[in-house]
This record gives structure tokens, C-alpha cells and sequence, in this order.
């Protein structure tokens, strides 16, 4: 396929960073990696009891594991038709669980429907009022005692205000998404001011397109394939080379949190 061909499917230049890595056939979105989303499954310790539901699962990577765990249940959320379809071919039958159409702060479902609510790289990109009102919505959804895992990214504790204010116009240009990312301490207190009390959190380096970790994430064959997309279409290599220039600049500043809180009894 030649890059004029290519074009008509993504334009490399203009679309959100994610389209363009997923259609290059980057398969985890996780700022922290699969690591650190190990991390969270681990500490949310979702078992057969669960009622689970997740918050924007994108391609899945995250739904595959969770339904290793063959919880009681699981339910995710996707905006559109179109990525409900995705999730519903990794379910493959209403037995393994389903997919509603609804967005994070709105889902539709029922109060106190969840034993287990998480999301991963989506409050990111939201207005502090958008994540206040997700995290909300987690909170309704969960029973008492029920548990709420996020993965995102995070600026480092000491991040001035100008600092963060150059990072997020940085972030935004090369991401071509709004991108928003709070301190360690600033998740905490939003998950707090929602009505939880957070119990643990875990960083993790933000090195997306670094070699090592997308060998960790992806795998050697696909880190190999991902290169092949990138070096034999300019504009893609160009849009790639980019944001992993952003992504060094401000590597000092940026990294990836976890956090498990809990809906108190």
C-alpha cells in the first residue's frame, strides 16, 4: 500500500495522536505501560465475586485480561457504535459480558451496579470539570466498599504553573488531543473530592514510543511491524518522530500514576 492510499485512511498529520498509532498498529494506549496497568488489576484484585465495569476499554487490550479473571460480570462503555463493535468482538458472546453505548460521565447504568470501576488513559484529556464529573459517575456506579482503579498521566509534584501550562500546549500540539495531566497529589484530591478515599498509588516512566517499553507492551514482532509502517511512509515518520521528541523534551516532567481509591462503607 502506498502512502497516497494510506492517506485516504488516516491523515497522518492532522488525526489525534491514538487514531494514528492505533492504525499504525500500536495495540496498548497506556501512559505507564502494561506494567503499571498490571499493577492496578493486581491491586484491585477483581475475582469471581466482581460485578465489573469498565470505562472506555478502546481496542481491548485492558478487557482481555480483566476477563481472564472471569469476574461475575463485566460491562464496558464506549462512546459510539462504532467502538462498541470493537469491545463486542473481543466478548465474542453476551456470556462473557457487554458493551453499552454511553460516555464516562453519563453511562446509563444503574446506581451501585459495580463491585470494580476503571478506566485508563481517558480523564487525561478531560477538563478538570469532565474528570470531577467521571470520577462521579464511578462513584454512583460502585457499591460500598467497591473499588475505582485510573491509569493516566501525571506532571511531577514540584510542576509550576507555568510549566504546566507550556506542557499541556506542547502535549496538545503533538497529540492533537486536549491533554491535561495533574500531579500525583492533584489526582488524589479529585478522587477525594468525588467521595473516595484512595488507598494506594503507583508511577510509572511515561515512555510510550520508547524501544524498550513498546517491546514490553507489544512485543518484538509488533515493535517490528510499527517500525516497518512508520520508516516506509514519510508523513507517518514525520507525525511519529514529533511526538517522541515532545515526549523526551519533557521527560523529567511527565510520567505515568495509578491509583486505587475505594467507595467508603
Amino acid at each position: 500500500m502506498d502512502e497516497s492510499t494510506q492517506k485516504k485512511k488516516m491523515d497522518y498529520g492532522r488525526a489525534p495522536a491514538f487514531e494514528v498509532l492505533f492504525h499504525l498498529g500500536k495495540k496498548t494506549m497506556r501512559p505507564g505501560g502494561m506494567e503499571l496497568t498490571r499493577w492496578m488489576l493486581e491491586e484491585l484484585r477483581v475475582d469471581a465475586q466482581d460485578k465489573v465495569v469498565e470505562l472506555a476499554p478502546g481496542r481491548g487490550a485492558t478487557t482481555r485480561m480483566v476477563l481472564k479473571l472471569l469476574p461475575q460480570s463485566y460491562t464496558a462503555v464506549e462512546r459510539d457504535q462504532v467502538s462498541q463493535q470493537n469491545v463486542q468482538e473481543i466478548l465474542r458472546n453476551e456470556k462473557l459480558g457487554q458493551c453499552m453505548v454511553g460516555t464516562a460521565q453519563a453511562t446509563g447504568l444503574d446506581d451501585s451496579c459495580a463491585s470494580v470501576v476503571f478506566g485508563e488513559a481517558m480523564l487525561t484529556m478531560q477538563t478538570r470539570a469532565v474528570k470531577l464529573k467521571i470520577a462521579k459517575e464511578a462513584f454512583r456506579l460502585l457499591a460500598p466498599g467497591g473499588r475505582y482503579g485510573i491509569h493516566e498521566t501525571c506532571l511531577k509534584e514540584d510542576s509550576s504553573a507555568e510549566l504546566k501550562t507550556e506542557i499541556e500546549g506542547a502535549l496538545r500540539n503533538a497529540l492533537h488531543v486536549g491533554a491535561r495531566p495533574l500531579t500525583p497529589k492533584e489526582w488524589q484530591e479529585l478522587l477525594e473530592e468525588a467521595g473516595f478515599a484512595v488507598r494506594k498509588t503507583q508511577e510509572a516512566p511515561m515512555l510510550l514510543l520508547e524501544p524498550q517499553r513498546m517491546i514490553q507492551d507489544e512485543g518484538l514482532k509488533g515493535v517490528l511491524q510499527f517500525i516497518s509502517r512508520v520508516i516506509t511512509t514519510p508523513s507517518a515518520r514525520r507525525r511519529i518522530l514529533g511526538m517522541r521528541q515532545t515526549f523526551k523534551q519533557y521527560s523529567n516532567d511527565v510520567d505515568a500514576v495509578a491509583l486505587i481509591a475505594v467507595r467508603p462503607k
